[in-house]
């Protein structure tokens, strides 16, 4: 199972963690791999800073996404948008030129788009 899972709005953020946590948790008992990506984009990405996630308690959910092999990837545009440097991102977010282009390339490879 591919899947990629779209986040834009800060107030989903927790949604989005445990609707992740879940399906990570249900192919690993049922024995399965999935490769999950979550991409940020637009006020969203506000929430991927070293600052943001301390504050809001969530280093540690980002920290457990990379640990299960989600792939966390934050959209250039939107940091640039939103002033927020590349620098100031938790260790688990790379940065992706276009967060629209990576997730139209996601869905042509096949991966589940969800957006909670």
């Amino acid at each position: 199972m591919k899947v990629v899972y779209h986040i834009d709005e800060m107030g989903k953020w927790d949604l989005l963690l445990a609707n992740v946590r879940n399906m990570c948790a249900f192919y690993e008992a049922a024995g399965h791999a999935a490769t999950i990506e979550v991409v940020a984009n637009a006020a969203a990405v506000r929430a991927l800073t070293r600052e943001a996630a301390r504050a809001s308690g969530r280093s540690a959910a980002f920290a457990a996404l990379q640990e299960a092999g989600v792939l966390l990837a934050v959209c250039a545009n939107a940091l640039a948008a939103n002033g927020v440097g590349a620098d100031a991102l938790v260790p688990s977010a790379h940065v992706v030129p276009a967060g629209v282009v990576e997730l139209a390339q996601r869905q042509q490879e096949g991966y589940a788009y969800i957006k909670p």
